[in-house]
């Protein structure tokens, strides 16, 4: 039993990603805005597991994001799909300072693509709308969205490359053992 969880322990981390996209908590938040949470979860996991696999669960977290709003007509899957690619060609570094505010950077740059696609779909399927000068005051939302994401990143980012390392390590050692 504790060999599964260690061996899934990334897995389990992303049912973590939907409870906090639900939960919403206020405390890390700044004018209503959360940092975009999934970034944190597939940064690391791109990483790790490369372009492909980037690309898989970033259509896979897009889905369940996507089935978790309200909204139906637009969605998170384009910008998710391509921060995985993106992440999956990124390298670990050694330096630990520099890893820590290149995960920051990342996922800010990750957060503004993610959040500028979105606002993208509203503008266009708005855009015949008299009210479409209305959405302008959004790019502020993306903005503090983007700064959060960033703020938080290397903490959050840097302990799950740690984790997923570790269960990473310790299932290649195990499977090892077994041949």
């Amino acid at each position: 039993m504790n060999k599964f969880f260690k061996n899934k322990l990334s897995i389990i981390c992303l049912i973590f990603v939907p409870i906090i996209f639900l939960w919403h908590p206020n405390w890390l938040g700044f004018l209503g805005i959360q940092p975009y949470w999934p970034l944190f979860w597939l940064l690391p996991w791109s990483m790790i597991n490369g372009s492909m696999n980037g690309l898989v669960f970033g259509f896979f977290l897009g889905l369940i994001l996507d089935s978790l709003t309200l909204e139906g007509s637009f969605t998170q899957i384009p910008g998710l799909i391509l921060c995985g690619i993106w992440f999956g060609r990124i390298k670990i570094h050694s330096d630990i300072l520099v890893g820590h505010f290149r995960y920051g950077l990342i996922c800010s740059l990750g957060s503004l693509l993610c959040s500028t696609l979105y606002f993208a779909q509203i503008v266009v399927k708005n855009f015949s709308d008299s009210t479409f000068l209305l959405f302008i005051t959004s790019v502020q939302n993306i903005l503090v969205e983007v700064f959060l994401t960033g703020l938080f990143a290397p903490f959050i980012c840097s302990q799950l490359l740690r984790l997923f390392k570790f269960s990473r390590r310790k299932s290649i050692i195990i499977n090892l053992s077994k041949k």
